[in-house]
């Protein structure tokens, strides 16, 4: 079943067309990696998932993207709920860094009016679990989200994204910054994130969308300049072992990226 689907999707950044004409289903409870070369919209369009492109002035977006089968650029839908729904990890880790540990978990509950200690303290715990840091952090959940070394930081956003209980989780390059040990460990956070949320992730490391995707989604641009598309887009195996263009071939061989 899809979780997400983009129909006709056009992504503007004021007069410029960043991407173009993106069709493509995201399975529940699932893993969907993004690829392709610098510059190819694939930020741009993880960033339409959850209505965080229409915070820089002058962006917009065409098409329709459905959750569950509604348009989350509907009339009247606020945009504010949909990024509950729809959580985000970035690229670089961004904890709130003079804020504990815990209090970086449920920032976005109390930002939604939730004050209820006993359920605070409740929730940071099963979202520290839920992000494999728990055991690292309990007996320091007073001392600041900053004091954590890159990879916990990483994990520490992961947990407040889920703190949330978003239903999907968009992740853009969650280990571009980290070492090999931490990336391992997010790697093996998504694989058991999965079970719970639909993940989409954009990754320039073509190994990793090998091994932690179900499905993959390859963009390319013809120039620089030129509108970002997708190219194709099917399970990871059939895209990494026999593709259906030789553009993807071709990258996935490293001829060009």
């Amino acid at each position: 079943m899809s979780k997400l689907v983009l129909n006709d999707v056009n992504i503007y950044y004021g007069d410029f067309h960043a991407v173009q004409n993106v069709n493509l289903n995201v399975p529940a409870q699932s893993v969907t990696a993004f690829i392709g070369p610098s510059g190819c919209g694939k930020s741009t369009v993880l960033r339409t998932l959850n209505r965080m492109h229409e915070v820089i002035p002058g962006a917009s977006v065409k098409g329709d993207i459905l959750l569950d089968g509604q348009n989350i650029y509907g009339k009247g839908v606020d945009p504010v709920a949909v990024r509950n729904t729809i959580g985000m990890v970035f690229q670089k880790a961004n904890p709130f860094p003079t804020m504990s540990i815990e209090d970086n978990v449920v920032a976005g509950l109390k930002l939604s009016g939730e004050r209820n200690k006993k359920k605070l303290r409740e929730v940071a715990e099963k979202s520290l679990r839920g992000a494999n840091l728990w055991d690292e952090v309990k007996d320091r959940l007073d001392k600041p989200g900053g004091g954590l070394s890159g990879g916990q930081q990483q994990r520490l956003c992961i947990a407040r994204a889920i703190a949330v209980e978003p239903e999907v989780l968009l992740m853009d390059e969650p280990c571009s910054a980290l070492d090999p040990i931490s990336t391992l460990a997010i790697e093996d956070l998504i694989h058991e994130l999965k079970r719970d949320f639909t993940i989409v992730i954009v990754t320039h490391n073509m190994q990793q969308a090998a091994r932690v995707s179900d499905r993959t989604a390859f963009f390319n641009l013809e120039a620089t300049g030129k509108p970002g598309h997708l190219v194709e887009f099917n399970d990871t195996k059939t895209i990494f072992e026999n593709p259906d263009k030789k553009e993807t071939e071709d990258y996935i061989a490293g001829r060009f990226g």
